[in-house]
């Protein structure tokens, strides 16, 4: 045998030796089926790159305790400066015994989904729900870039911002002058950006250091470093939030970047949804920003002072839920899933990815066998090629069942809602994926006022008039190679 032909065969032995030990860590630990079998797959696959592709991408850091948010949060409360999450935690416990009593919610049918999810929220983490809030639903970046703007123009005392992108594009740069401008102005302003999603401030960092220079505190959000030893690079935060004097909030879908503005040639007009809370909600966005603030600098700021005392604003109930491997519950997860399983008339969903785990796909698939109206829409132009292919393999399993899919054509979809029976509708910045479900900081709204509810079904529908229905008959008809390509994403989906 050749010296060449020994190493080979060496490195071939040494890798499988390395594979079959962490194979067996992956399956001690439990996790669902389809990840660990996909894990299995790519260290046979790819002998030896598979174990680098399982370094950055594979730990399970959850399981890990990395995070440790709980230990976190006990030593803020040892420093006795934690008030407010005292308060939390205390108008959950009264939320959990007015929902057993039924002196929220009645027990009449319509009332029945509601009360099983805000409950399965209730227990799954602090979220509680609140009454007074009003809120506007944004179509697209220009209706929230121009109302955001107008807002951070009028901010007296503090501005939060938390984004998984920040460009420096001409909406980024007005941006940042108006944020400069009111920092001058004495009004203080923090921002976190996700260090992935905006790795293009590793090499160009004049945008954020000018910001910097004038008092404003930026920090990245797990910073990625090289080698990559402790697993983080695959947890980013996805979240988008923004609060301004702890009395306006927004979260949703849109990042910061002129392509949210539909200036990107390749995808034309941007659908995204974002909504803007005026109201107590916004003591839970502000909460969020606050504790991933201080897991990122350790800095304590949880004081009354960012929680003011907030006049009636409306009457929207809201729950404004944050997940993540921070947390021990899947908390959008099991809310989407609980429902769905609930549904009785229809299911409506946006989502730029279609990647459900198996709980999720048959719930789907159930609920259209059943009779419920089941309808997703999809954007026709893909962003993510491997993506959007296994995006396509599960489609097959939703049109069988007699669920409609649609693929949308005015331009590119983003947007991230599900509509359940018109009573209750969630929006925020989680895919319909697992990577939303499971990997990513994620936060969402579940809206059960039925005007807002309203508001974003009719949005739905007049999507659907720039939407082309994929059809069963065509779908089967489609050329064997593309459906090759769907099954071989499809396999690689639960780490995509």
């Amino acid at each position: 045998m050749s010296i060449g032909g020994f190493l080979f065969l060496s490195y071939l032995i040494v890798s499988y030796l390395a594979a079959a030990i962490i194979s067996m860590s992956i399956i001690l630990e439990n996790r669902d089926p389809a990840r660990t079998v996909t894990w299995l797959l790519i260290f046979i696959l790819l002998p030896g790159i598979g174990l680098v592709i399982y370094a950055v991408f594979g730990r399970n850091i959850r399981k890990r305790k990395l995070f440790k948010t709980q230990k976190l949060a006990s030593n803020i409360k040892e420093e006795k400066l934690f008030e407010n999450l005292k308060e939390i935690e205390e108008l959950v416990e009264l939320e959990k015994e007015s929902i057993k009593k039924n002196k929220l919610l009645n027990e009449s049918e319509c009332e029945y989904t509601k009360k099983r999810v805000i409950s399965l929220l209730l227990n799954t983490g602090m979220f509680p729900f609140t009454t007074n809030n009003n809120i506007d639903v944004y179509i697209d970046g220009n209706q929230k870039f121009d109302n955001l703007i107008k807002d951070i123009k009028k901010a007296k005392d503090h501005i939060h911002l938390e984004y998984f992108i920040i460009k420096d594009s001409n909406i980024g740069r007005k941006i940042k002058d108006l944020l400069i401008e009111k920092s001058k102005d004495g009004v203080k302003i923090r921002i976190l950006y996700d260090d992935v999603g905006c790795w293009r401030f590793w090499f160009h960092r004049k945008f954020f250091n000018e910001m910097k220079q004038h008092g404003i505190d930026i920090m990245p959000f797990l910073p990625a470093k090289f080698p990559v030893i402790g697993g983080k690079l695959n947890y980013r935060n996805h979240r988008k939030i923004v609060v301004i004097d702890g009395k306006i909030g927004y979260t949703g879908g849109i990042n910061i970047g002129d392509e949210y503005l539909g200036k990107n040639e390749k995808f034309g007009y941007w659908r995204d949804t974002h909504i803007r809370i005026e109201g107590t909600s916004v003591y839970m966005l502000q909460m969020i920003f606050l504790i991933d603030w201080y897991y990122t600098t350790r800095e304590i700021i949880i004081v009354k002072e960012y929680f003011p005392k907030m006049d009636y604003c409306g009457d929207s109930m809201v729950q404004v839920v944050a997940s993540g491997p921070d947390s021990d519950w899947e908390a959008i997860h099991y809310a989407y899933f609980s429902a769905i399983c609930q549904a009785k008339k229809n299911i409506y969903i946006e989502t730029p990815y279609f990647i459900p785990d198996e709980s999720i796909l048959r719930a789907l698939k159930s609920a259209a066998l059943s009779g419920v109206d089941v309808r997703i829409i999809f954007p026709k132009i893909a962003d993510h090629k491997m993506v959007n292919s296994a995006s396509y393999s599960y489609f097959d399993d939703i049109l069988r069942s007699g669920g409609r899919v649609y693929l949308y054509t005015k331009g590119f979809i983003h947007s991230k809602i599900v509509i359940i029976d018109d009573k209750i509708a969630s929006t925020g910045s989680a895919n319909m994926d697992l990577r939303s479900f499971m990997l990513n900081f994620e936060i969402n709204a579940f809206i059960y006022d039925k005007d807002v509810v309203k508001i974003m079904t009719d949005d739905f529908f007049e999507d659907l008039k720039y939407s082309e229905e994929i059809k069963d008959t065509d779908f089967k008809s489609r050329n064997i190679i593309k459906k090759i390509k769907e099954s071989i994403a499809r396999l690689f989906s639960p780490i995509l």
